[in-house]
């Protein structure tokens, strides 16, 4: 004849509690996030320095979450429909935001935390050039770190960011070089600008 399980009495109970559940029960309940790795640089550029949230932007735009962040960290491209609302949202031309070939030969980063310092800057002064003030943000560097290594003043820099300035095809070039992005992609809102005007 099979012996019946003890049954546990409620002292018993009491003491697997205490022992299991008394300092609560430690799940968490999402994972923290690491660090993104970032595909498309020059679109989350834009994106930070408009403060765009991704969620934000797919319930703007009428997608999931997730087809943003494929844009954004894998470097899709998205349909013709969502390639032109996105285009039309953002007021840039597609070639800008999708450039096929700097998705392919671009290097892939980490996101790295916010700056503060970059914060600072969008929360002071406007900014003229998003594209290149967004990108010191991808990158988080400061106007000082970015103006040493292509040899500028950093007074020089923060016009070509506040003031939308253009600098001499032989700067362009410097930033084309540092930041590897096409200097007409670098310098598109101040081109744009002009054209609109």
């Amino acid at each position: 004849m099979p012996t019946q399980p003890e049954k546990h009495s409620i002292q018993a109970w009491s003491l697997i509690n205490r022992k299991y559940l008394g300092k609560g029960v430690r799940v968490k309940r999402f994972r923290k996030p690491t660090r993104c790795q970032i595909r498309n640089r020059v679109l989350l550029a834009i994106l930070m320095a408009n403060d765009i949230k991704l969620s934000y932007l797919a319930e703007k735009l009428s997608v999931s979450s997730r087809s943003v962040s494929a844009w954004v960290y894998e470097g899709r491209i998205p349909g013709k429909k969502n390639m032109e609302k996105v285009c039309e949202y953002l007021g840039y031309p597609r070639h800008i935001l999708f450039n096929e070939a700097l998705l392919e030969k671009s290097p892939i980063i980490c996101q790295p935390e916010h700056s503060r310092f970059m914060r600072r800057t969008l929360t002071h002064s406007p900014v003229s050039n998003k594209i290149l003030t967004g990108l010191c943000m991808v990158h988080d560097l400061s106007v000082s770190d970015v103006s040493e290594w292509i040899s500028v003043h950093p007074g020089t820099f923060r016009k070509w960011l506040h003031q939308g300035a253009l600098p001499s095809m032989t700067f362009q070039e410097k930033t084309e070089e540092f930041f590897r992005i096409p200097k007409t992609i670098l310098f598109a809102d101040v081109v744009l600008k002009e054209k609109s005007l």
